[in-house]
């Protein structure tokens, strides 16, 4: 199930975000990116519309996945 980002509280998106961002490990590069950079382009990827907030029914908790690689569970 599809979560609008725009309906959660600004504090539960934030950590959300910040959980997505802390589990990825995405590499960035030769520099150092910070926790709010990494949250701040995340946050923009989903006002654009290039990620989206699932609900998983199976593991019971919500992931941030890239739009295009979306899948619905059956």
């Amino acid at each position: 199930m599809l979560i609008p980002w725009q309906k959660l509280e600004a504090e539960t998106l934030t950590k959300l975000i910040e959980q997505f961002v802390l589990m990825e490990g995405t590499e960035y590069g030769e520099f150092d990116v910070s926790l709010a950079t990494k949250v701040n382009q995340v946050r923009r990827q989903l006002k654009a519309g290039d990620a989206i907030i699932v609900w998983s029914e199976l593991h019971e908790s919500a992931h941030i996945v890239p739009k295009s690689g979306y899948v619905p569970e059956e």
